[in-house]
């Protein structure tokens, strides 16, 4: 199992997006993201932290439908 990376907010943005999450709006500190599919629409709250906390980027992943392994390719640049 691969480890859960520290992280900012603006990193976890740009894996998102690599994963065809796209910004819809911002609000202070927050950025809310989307992702529309056939099946589903899925939304995002990720904060704009220098770093974010373990349990809010764990939440994001699983909220997005990744896995942590997923989402480390998709900080590395490699697009799923």
């Amino acid at each position: 199992m691969t480890k859960l990376p520290v992280i900012s907010g603006k990193e976890a943005i740009k894996a998102l997006e690599r994963a065809g999450f796209v910004i819809v709006r911002q609000r202070g500190s927050h950025i809310r993201m989307k992702k529309v599919t056939s099946e589903i629409t899925i939304k995002i709250t990720i904060p704009l932290h220098e770093t974010l906390d373990r349990g809010t980027l764990k939440s994001i992943i699983r909220s997005a439908g990744l896995t942590v392994e997923e989402f480390v390719e998709l900080l590395s640049g490699k697009v799923r």
